[in-house]
């Protein structure tokens, strides 16, 4: 029997176990998407407690504590900040086969010291030793980021934000850690929303430009991408329902943009029409700025509806969605690729049976720009477990170039899922090990661990054209 989490933490083969601790442990971390708040990093956040730092905006947790029959007062309500953790050491305990679990052991670890296990019985006992911990000078965020060898960081940020902390933290040479912001217009898109007037009001007072139609519009998004790139911005996110197409004339999006703005109610195909507009148009800024364009689908949100109004977005009500067709996907990169505009692009599904669609789909785009300039993106949400990145690793490398795979990212709201790159990092090692050692490939250690360094960080700076030095 294999001991509980150790060095050799899933690596099943001696190459895997070469692979990881001689080539992938060693290599930095480039977090190319997050939801970490740049205030906090340029605050540098201090956590009085676990629960702080642990269960605060984790939604993956909440599930789970929702799912072991956890009461709302210990998840998101008035409980005490130990009695919410005490209820995630009893509910961590019965997640057997879940990411969470080794997740939670990982940031332990590496983080507090801690090598024993979190349950129920323990809580008291792991709670006061991080809790200790927590109080020492260098438990803040930027000592968790650079504790765990980050280079470099994108945040998701509107486009009527001002950037401030961004500024701030560019302007500090203490903290040597790059971060950068990346562009999510997604309430630009909305247009069936609502809110989206006021937030067409807000855009253009952020651009200073009276917005009055849908040439005002793209006028403003111009002025505030422009702003984003002189702030480094090289990386744009998008998280949609399915990748839309859906070409309409001009005068005809004029005409849904002011029903829109009035107030007055569009139809779905007028909806599917706009979003193709805004989305090609923006394709074509992204390729001229030189930026990289994610698109992140196949969700379902706010499904419990009575809670959502009561709690908000992401916090737990999120669900796969099954449809998303693959003939407007390759439609739209076709009407960019048309006009040689079509920009770097990362494509997400959060089902994974569209791994081989996808696998299948970016291999009609690819040129000599750069390699895998069409990338799927890491197995995403609630497919970042160990059997969802094996298959997303496997079903990539069989349709295409798995050594030209931009790698793992956190998309978390916390300082402490770094670890999710090590977890990741692991898999992929022991997945090329167990390919060479049932002679799938050759054992040259060279090559292999040139492939490895990639995966896991320099195809990232290369591919996004950040700032890094790779030859490490």
């Amino acid at each position: 029997m294999k001991p509980f989490m150790d060095k050799d933490f899933l690596l099943e083969t001696e190459t895997a176990k070469l692979l990881y601790h001689k080539y992938a442990e060693k290599m930095p971390i480039l977090d190319y998407h997050c939801h970490i708040n740049p205030q906090e990093i340029a605050e540098d956040k201090k956590f009085e407690n676990i629960t702080q730092v642990w269960l605060g905006g984790d939604h993956y947790k909440w599930r789970l504590m929702r799912s072991n029959g956890i009461k709302e007062c210990y998840i998101t309500g008035d409980a005490s900040d130990y009695e919410k953790f005490q209820k995630w050491a009893e509910t961590l305990q019965r997640a057997i086969g879940n990411p969470l679990y080794h997740w939670s052991h990982l940031e332990l670890q590496r983080y507090f010291g801690y090598y024993g296990v979190l349950n129920g019985e323990t809580a008291e006992e792991v709670w006061n030793f991080c809790n200790a911990k927590l109080r020492e000078s260098n438990m803040s965020a930027r000592s968790f980021i650079c504790k765990s060898n980050v280079t470099l960081l994108c945040t998701t940020d509107d486009p009527v934000d001002d950037l401030k902390w961004h500024k701030i933290l560019r302007e500090d040479e203490s903290f040597k850690v790059q971060v950068l912001p990346a562009w999510r217009p997604d309430l630009v898109i909305k247009i069936e929303k609502s809110g989206f007037a006021q937030y067409v009001k807000k855009l253009g007072d952020a651009a200073e430009i009276e917005i009055k139609t849908f040439t005002d519009l793209k006028k403003a998004l111009v002025k505030r991408m422009e702003f984003f790139h002189e702030m480094g911005c090289l990386v744009s996110d998008h998280g949609l329902d399915y990748v839309m197409y859906a070409p309409v004339s001009e005068d005809d999006i004029e005409t849904i943009f002011e029903k829109a703005i009035l107030g007055q109610s569009i139809s779905k195909k007028e909806e599917k029409q706009y979003k193709t507009v805004m989305m090609v148009f923006l394709g074509r800024q992204y390729c001229r700025l030189g930026w990289a364009m994610q698109l992140h689908y196949g969700v379902k949100r706010d499904n419990d509806v009575k809670r959502f109004l009561k709690l908000g977005a992401d916090t737990g009500f999120d669900c796969i969605n099954t449809y998303a067709p693959s003939t407007e996907l390759v439609d739209f990169l076709n009407a960019l690729s048309e006009t040689d505009e079509l920009p770097k692009t990362v494509i997400y599904s959060l089902n994974p049976n569209d791994n081989a669609a996808i696998g299948s789909i970016i291999g009609c785009f690819q040129d000599s720009s750069i390699a895998g300039k069409i990338q799927q993106g890491s197995a995403w949400w609630f497919n970042d477990h160990k059997k969802g990145m094996i298959e997303q690793m496997t079903s990539l490398a069989n349709l295409g170039l798995l050594s030209n795979f931009i790698g793992m990212l956190t998309d978390s709201r916390s300082f402490l899922s770094y670890t999710r790159h090590e977890y990741f990092r692991r898999i992929l090692c022991n997945l090329l090990g167990n390919w060479v050692e049932n002679g799938e490939y050759p054992a040259d250690e060279k090559v292999l661990g040139r492939i490895v360094e990639d995966i896991v960080y320099k195809n990232a700076v290369r591919y996004f054209n950040f700032s890094l030095e790779i030859n490490l």
